[in-house]
């Protein structure tokens, strides 16, 4: 049997639409491009899914897990797609098409095409464009956000890492200090190499090297009263990887300001803390401490120590918390603190009610003065806006 034949033939047992049936259906089907990735420099079919054919089985039922969803599938001229809508009916697709003709035949019948981006086609992304919940729009939405870390050590080097791995196009970093070799046992932007470099050059050297699609923006310095409006304007989401109670209480008092959503790291010994605090939507962190401990409860890493890979675990959590806010999808945890203990491995989910009598977001057109604070989180300086 010729190839022509074995075509013909597989035509004739699956269902094909037409470009005009296509692009008249309400609501238009699941649309998949089983096309290579670098046949998408020719243009896409708006909506669809990137899904090289050889992928296409083992993602198909992350994109489509309902099996009685209308799926069209297309290709370059729709013999590609025949061969795999036979094979998806195989697994028990009961709804699914080929697009006759496949997109040549659309862009021929004068219906548009849209480009994909040049990031988006370089298979980079190639795992993030299979999932339906993020796709070539949601890589483009990645792509254009903006995130700041406040922080560049043990929670900021993974958050850091996988952010920029995930393709977010600005990432900012906030970190006075420079790099010591007790950070390196926990701190997986750095090396050994880089011992007294300022931590924020260490990171965008490390980020660049990992992805250049990423701007990197280096802040060499503390957040303070005074400058913390203005190094957080302009961010989509801000990832506290602090290390101390004033940075915390500060960001989230800036946050309120801003009205950008914070999600909260933070480790001790064997045991960490992840959550969001998104403005008067949820809980702010006042809400949650609304004291902060005496400075004799509150030891730092150096003083109490810390396991190594703990940060890992946390921080990687906050790089996720930040997606989902970027895309818009799943479940964030405002309203919910993850606590987590390496000991026991161990994972505890405690809910957390927004205080109707919170003084700093009890009244959302009253946002907290911005107030320096020494260690103990007393009052210690400048007074910014109020």
């Amino acid at each position: 049997m010729t190839y022509g034949e074995l075509l013909a033939r597989m035509r004739a047992a699956i269902r094909e639409v037409s470009v005009d049936e296509l692009a008249s259906t309400d609501p238009p089907p699941l649309l998949i491009d089983i096309r290579e990735i670098f046949e998408h420099a020719s243009g896409i079919i708006e909506g669809a899914h990137l899904v090289p054919q050889g992928s296409l089985m083992g993602s198909i039922g992350e994109i489509a897990p309902d099996q009685g969803n209308a799926v069209v599938l297309y290709c370059a001229h729709g013999n590609r797609s025949a061969f795999a809508a036979k094979a998806l009916e195989t697994l028990g697709y009961s709804n699914v098409a080929s697009l006759a003709g496949g997109i040549d035949m659309w862009r021929r019948a004068g219906h548009p095409v849209v480009m994909a981006s040049e990031q988006t086609r370089s298979g980079r992304y190639a795992r993030h464009l299979v999932l339906r919940e993020i796709g070539e729009a949601g890589q483009q939405r990645l792509l254009d956000a903006r995130v700041l870390v406040v922080g560049a050590g043990g929670l900021g080097s993974p958050a850091l890492l996988y952010l920029a791995a995930a393709g977010v196009g600005t990432i900012g970093v906030v970190d006075p200090d420079v790099v010591d070799v007790t950070n390196l046992q926990r701190q997986v932007l750095h090396d050994g190499t880089r011992l007294g470099v300022p931590k924020v050059a260490s990171a965008a050297e490390t980020l660049h090297r990992l992805n250049d699609d990423v701007e990197v923006i280096p802040h060499p310095v503390a957040i303070r009263a005074d400058n913390a409006l203005g190094l957080m304007e302009g961010y989509d989401v801000v990832v506290d990887g602090a290390d101390n109670f004033p940075t915390r209480y500060l960001l989230n008092d800036a946050s309120l300001h801003l009205r950008i959503p914070v999600v909260h790291g933070s480790i001790f010994r064997w045991e960490g803390q992840v959550t969001v605090f998104d403005p008067y939507q949820g809980p702010c962190y006042r809400c949650l401490f609304p004291q902060p401990p005496p400075p004799e409860f509150a030891p730092n890493c150096a003083e109490a120590g810390v396991l190594g890979a703990l940060p890992g675990v946390i921080g990687s959590m906050q790089a996720v918390e930040a997606v989902k806010a970027i895309l818009g999808v799943g479940e964030t945890l405002r309203g919910r603190l993850i606590s987590y203990d390496a000991l026991a491995q161990e994972f505890t989910e405690l809910r957390v009610d927004r205080d109707p009598a919170c003084p700093a977001c009890a009244d959302e057109f009253r946002p907290p003065a911005l107030v320096d604070y020494d260690e103990s989180c007393g009052f210690a300086g400048s007074v910014a806006r109020p």
